[in-house]
């Protein structure tokens, strides 16, 4: 049985990038492939190596992904300004934006 390459190439048309890995922590187990509910990431191919996120724009920010990862901080998301959480204080009226 021949193998043949398959190419794959992330998909650069926007400069969203939801989810950043930690190459220095990710261990590449690839569990927050299986547990991607839309298909956003690959494994990546050499062993060990953070997944080859494919289509950012299509992250739907559930935090599985960050979740299940087993290494704290090897996944971490990059929320675009419009989904970011912000609030309040009433006493002084401070701002705050996550």
């Amino acid at each position: 049985m021949s193998q043949e390459k398959v190419y794959a190439f992330p998909n650069r048309c926007t400069p969203s990038t939801p989810v950043i890995f930690d190459p220095g922590i990710c261990n590449g187990c690839n569990m927050c492939v299986d547990v991607c509910q839309v298909d956003l990431m690959i494994p990546n191919p050499e062993k060990g190596k953070p997944p080859i996120v494919l289509y950012p724009e299509e992250c739907w920010y559930g935090g599985c992904c960050v979740a299940i990862c087993p290494r704290p901080g090897a996944i971490r998301f990059h929320h675009a300004l419009t989904q970011r959480v912000g609030w309040r204080r009433k006493e002084t009226g401070e701002y705050f934006r996550v």
